[in-house]
């Protein structure tokens, strides 16, 4: 088992590697929309408190999805190896319609398997979180 950690994804908020990969299976931890070296979390704004105030569930989709090829080219992967993705978004009845529109845009005609779950909260103030499982050649 190897673990890596991309140079280019945000660092993560706990003791985790981005990946860990186990023979040809590449296994990513949880990735949101956050970018590295920035405190702001793209599309979204904060009260003082850090309560979220408005979101833009689009611009988070471009950023979480741009993380994850950023793991799997740093792990020797491509976005085509994604063959299991897990969803998770904090507003299923406004958020899916339009993430599912950019899914179609990312992968067309191709996509991996995927399973979509609202969860009530994420550990950092942002509306959806993938996990992802890819194969390399």
């Amino acid at each position: 088992m190897t673990s890596i950690d991309s140079s280019k994804a945000p660092e993560p908020v706990g003791a985790y590697p981005h990946a860990r990969r186990v023979g040809n299976l590449l296994f990513l931890s949880g990735v949101g929309p956050r970018e590295r070296g920035k405190k702001e979390i793209p599309g979204v704004t904060l009260d003082a408190s850090g309560k979220i105030t408005a979101y833009d569930i689009e611009k988070q989709c471009h950023s979480v999805f741009q993380n994850v090829r950023h793991i799997l080219e740093d792990s020797g992967a491509t976005w085509e190896s994604l063959v299991d993705v897990t969803v998770f978004l904090t507003n299923m009845k406004d958020d899916f319609p339009i993430y599912n529109r950019l899914w179609k845009e990312y992968f067309g005609n191709n996509p991996p398997c995927r399973t979509t779950l609202e969860i009530n909260c994420l550990p950092t103030p942002i509306a959806i979180e993938l996990k992802c499982i890819a194969v390399i050649s």
